[in-house]
Order: C-alpha cells, then sequence, then structure tokens
C-alpha cells in the first residue's frame, strides 16, 4: 500500500515554459523531509513529524481566490464574491511571469490522482517551489504506483510558487498572493503564499465544477466512514465542527475526512488520499488516532514546540489554525479502497455557540435541503480578530469558498440522492449547552459520539419514532430519549433554566438563518422553503 520505490523516470518542464530548472521528481516523503531540514525551511518534532511554518499566511486566502471566465465557466458558475472572474489574457501573462519565475531555479514535481473511484479518476501533477509542499501533495492526493506512473499522463497541474508575489496594478490581482484555476488550460496557479491548503482546495474546487457538470456526481465537503454491515455514513460540518474526530471511529472504517463524490450508482468515493486535520488543543486521550498519526511523514504546520521538539497544541500564538497533514495509512481502521457503498445516514455538524439547537435532531428532506444550503455554524471568540461574542456563520453547502456553481445545485442534488436512497438526516449540534458561549459549556464529546452512534444503529429512531418533540422555534425533530445519554441534555431549553434567555437567544439564531437565505430564497423550491425555522409571532 505505501510506495515508496525510488523512481527512476526523469521529466522535462519545457512545455510549462520552465527552462533549465533541476527537476527533482517523484522524491519519497523520507527525500523530501530531509531535503526540508537541510534547507532549514523545517524541524523535526519529537513525534518524528516534520514540522514547518508557512509564513505569512496561515489560512486560505478566499478573497484571493479567482477562476478564470472563459466560455467553460462563463454561464455555469455562480459569480460572486467567493467565485471571483479573472481575465483569461492576464491568466496568460501571470502564468509566464510564474514559470519565468521558476526556471533556473530547483523544483519538485510530483505525478498523483484525485478519486479513489477508478471511474472519475483526475490525474494532478504538482510542480512546487518548496520540497514540504511537495510532500503535503504526497500526503494529499492518492499515490500511483510505479506501473501507472509509467505512462502517466497529467490532466490537471497545480504551479506552486509562494515566494513569487504578484503585482496587482499589472496582474490583475487583489494583492500579491493568489489561487487561480483556470477550467480551460486545467492549470491552478497559486503563487505568493506558502499555506498548503490552497493545493488541496484548488482540486477540490475543480472537482466541485466537473462531477456535478460533466459526471452526474454530487461532489461534497464531508467526512466519511463506513461500518461493519457495509452502510455508509456521511459527515458535514465548517472547521472546528468535529468532523475529523467524529468520522474516526474504532468501530468503523474510515473512507476519508474531508472531500467525497456521491455517484449516481449510489457509492461514495474519497477524492483524496490523506488527512488534513486541525490541531488547536488536540490531546492523545480525546482523539487518539489523529494523535497517534503525527508521527514520521506527517506535516505540523505553524505549531509552537518546546527545545526537545515536543508540540504545545494548546499553544496558538502563530495561528488558532494549526494544522497537520498526513497520509491516510497513518490511521489504521480504513477502508481500501476509499469507497464505501449505500450511505443510510447524513450528519450535519454545527457548533452552535448560542447553545440553541438540540445536540441531536431529525431532519425532513425540505428541511435538510434548508440546512445544507444554509451551512450554519457559529464563530467564538478568539477565532477571528475583532470578535468577542457568538457570531453566526453560514457557508453555503458546508463548503462554499469552494463550490464554484449555485448552492442550489448541490442542494436539489442531495435532495433527490437522499429521497432515492432513503437516507436519514440529522443536524447535530457539537457546540454549547446550558447557555451561549461564555455562559454554557462545550457539549461532551462522549455524549455526541454516543447520539451518532445512536442514530446508525437504528436504536435513536427506535426510542424516538412517532414521539419525536417538535422544536418550537426550528421545527427540528428533537428525540425525548437516547441511549447512554442524560434525558436533560437532549432537551437544549432545560439545560438553560431560563426560558425567557432561550427563546430570545432562539429568534435571534432563526432571524440570522432568515436573513441568510434570502439571497437563496429565488432559486429555491417551495419544499426548501419550508424548512425554514419559524418567525417570532
Amino acid at each position: 500500500m505505501v510506495n515508496h520505490t525510488q523512481v527512476t523516470k526523469t521529466i522535462s518542464l519545457e512545455q510549462y515554459g520552465i527552462k533549465n530548472a533541476k527537476v527533482n521528481y517523484q522524491l519519497s516523503p523520507e527525500q523530501l523531509q530531509n531535503i526540508t531540514v537541510e534547507k532549514k525551511q523545517g524541524v523535526i518534532a519529537s513525534s518524528g513529524a516534520l514540522a514547518v511554518n508557512t509564513g505569512e499566511f496561515t489560512g486560505r486566502s478566499p478573497k484571493d481566490r479567482f477562476i478564470v471566465k472563459d466560455d467553460v465557466t462563463k454561464d455555469k458558475v455562480w459569480w460572486g464574491n467567493i467565485n471571483i472572474p479573472f481575465d483569461s489574457d492576464k491568466f496568460d501573462k501571470l502564468y509566464n511571469k510564474v514559470v519565468d519565475y521558476l526556471s533556473n531555479k530547483e523544483v519538485y514535481v510530483r505525478d498523483s490522482y484525485a478519486c479513489a473511484d477508478k471511474d472519475y479518476k483526475l490525474n494532478i501533477r504538482v510542480i512546487t517551489e518548496t520540497p514540504w509542499s511537495n510532500m503535503f501533495a504526497y500526503n494529499m492526493f492518492l499515490r500511483p504506483t510505479e506501473e501507472e506512473l509509467k505512462d502517466f499522463s497529467p490532466e490537471w497541474t497545480i504551479v506552486n510558487a509562494p515566494d513569487f508575489k504578484a503585482d496587482p496594478e499589472i496582474d490583475g490581482t487583489r494583492q500579491h498572493n493568489f489561487a487561480i484555476l483556470d477550467f480551460t488550460r486545467k492549470i491552478i496557479l497559486i503563487g505568493g503564499t506558502g499555506y498548503t491548503g490552497e493545493i488541496k482546495k484548488g482540486i477540490f474546487s475543480a472537482l466541485n465544477f466537473i462531477l456535478p457538470v460533466y459526471k452526474n456526481t454530487l461532489p461534497m465537503h464531508c467526512s466519511a466512514n463506513v461500518g461493519k454491515e457495509g452502510d455508509t455514513s456521511i459527515f458535514f460540518g465548517l472547521s472546528g465542527t468535529g468532523k475529523t474526530t467524529l468520522s474516526t471511529d474504532p468501530d468503523r472504517s474510515l473512507i476519508g475526512d474531508d472531500e467525497h463524490g456521491w455517484t449516481a450508482e449510489n457509492t461514495v468515493f474519497n477524492f483524496e488520499g490523506g488527512c488534513y486535520a486541525k490541531v488547536i488543543n488536540l490531546s492523545q486521550e480525546q482523539e487518539p488516532e489523529i494523535y497517534a498519526a503525527i508521527k514520521k511523514g506527517a506535516i505540523l504546520e505553524n505549531v509552537i514546540m518546546n527545545d526537545k521538539g515536543e508540540v504545545d497544541f494548546a499553544d496558538t500564538s502563530i495561528t488558532q489554525n494549526t494544522r497537520v497533514s498526513y497520509p491516510i495509512y497513518h490511521i489504521e481502521n480504513i477502508r481500501v479502497p476509499s469507497i464505501g457503498k449505500n450511505p443510510k445516514n447524513i450528519f450535519f455538524l454545527t457548533a452552535d455557540a448560542f447553545g440553541v439547537l438540540p445536540p441531536i435532531s431529525k431532519l425532513t428532506p425540505g428541511q435538510a435541503a434548508y440546512h445544507f444550503i444554509s451551512g450554519y455554524t457559529a464563530k467564538v471568540a478568539g477565532t477571528e480578530a475583532g470578535i468577542d461574542e457568538p457570531l453566526p456563520s453560514f457557508s453555503a453547502c458546508f463548503g462554499a469558498p469552494f463550490m464554484p456553481l449555485h448552492p442550489t445545485k448541490y442542494a436539489e442534488m442531495l435532495s433527490q440522492k437522499m429521497k432515492d436512497a432513503g437516507v436519514n438526516v440529522w443536524l447535530v449540534n457539537t457546540g454549547w449547552t446550558g447557555g451561549p458561549y461564555g455562559v454554557g459549556s462545550r457539549m461532551k464529546l462522549k455524549y455526541t459520539r454516543a447520539m451518532i452512534t445512536a442514530a446508525m444503529d437504528g436504536s435513536l429512531e427506535a426510542a424516538n419514532k412517532g414521539n419525536y418533540h417538535i422544536h418550537s422555534v426550528f421545527g427540528l425533530n428533537q428525540p425525548r430519549t437516547c441511549p447512554n445519554v442524560p434525558t436533560e441534555v437532549l432537551s437544549p431549553r432545560s439545560t438553560w433554566n431560563n426560558d425567557e434567555g432561550y427563546y430570545k437567544t432562539a429568534y435571534k439564531l432563526s432571524d440570522s438563518f432568515r436573513a441568510n437565505f434570502k439571497q437563496f430564497e429565488a432559486d429555491a423550491n417551495q419544499e426548501i422553503l419550508d424548512g425554514a425555522p419559524n418567525v417570532q409571532e
């Protein structure tokens, strides 16, 4: 499964306009790690993982992500402040500047692919300026065998030059950094940022266009796992909601932790060959599988270590967005290949910092589409400058920054698939209980795990069928009982001990949902509109 074979094939980059470069092709992770340390671009942590600092950018820069507007994209992409148009001629000029910049330099090239289902395979060539960015591509994309490399023909190319800075006046960018997708040339051009997530999310954005438009397949920003009976579960959720944690389950095989496709044949496949997890406050006790995956071959980003190379996962002095990337085989219990059939349960995870949503509730198809398009979670103090009380945060389809089409396109595909496959959809609040952030406390992970297990094994539905409590503000089917969870935890209102405060806050959040959804109303059908929360009388 692990392919560290020394590749003898050599390649030229002349066809890309990169001249006289010293090309390091298909180096092993070990070689790339050694070069990174030699070049003083990273150090080895006590766990054996490589630790790097991504420089000025420690996260994605959504306002600097562009799509070339041309014959392929002009009538299909949902243009706006997420999908920002870029001029085709300007792209050509900027591309030429980047490849000139990389000429006569030492570069690192990796051939890999996305999509574990061979019918949907997308071959990718990644050309990077730094060795650790190339190691990241090894971790995150799928790894071809020596045999597959012999006649490998890349369909998409990623050109990654963190130290190249654009001139906005001349190049048409907003500032010196950029990530640009060109669907005609099939190139992702990244410059001015060392944040590796731009590499991963560039391909995800491309697939979010290619799969629904050409392959009748729903792309999803989700994790997925499969049980011993072959039942697949899908977990949607924004950063910090527990998506990676909750899908990494010792009793179920992990399909993948972030990006999947759901085909017309009712199978779910991983786009990737690795995991990219947040490590803020990571502990061996709470997340043993992820903790154990941080070893030689993994890359830690922007963490703080002591003199012995021990990481302080609570230290956020560089960024809240500390991360690790590792190949999926660092997790013991994985599905090989990364494909599951027969999805039975979908979980929408939200960290509700207002503390008003039930810890688990069952959604109707209309509510499921409404909450999918909404993509709600909340930001709490400390995650972004200037936030000192909970703020509702909405990201359409739980992944708006990577969705080139209108959100209702993905939601309608999801609704149809739910109905065709007879899937149960659950809204799970991994956020606050007993009051909002600052008053209440975070929902215990062991309770959330128990609720998800009960939903998957059917005992939650069996215990509540025909007897769910209908939430008076959000209209959700709220269970009255759940195995291994105290009954009082299931009712957010009763955990508050303050009815007036609870309802005031619940209606405040429901108003935020409705205000956010106004942008989608014109394109949403009646079933979706009926999934909205109630208005205060």
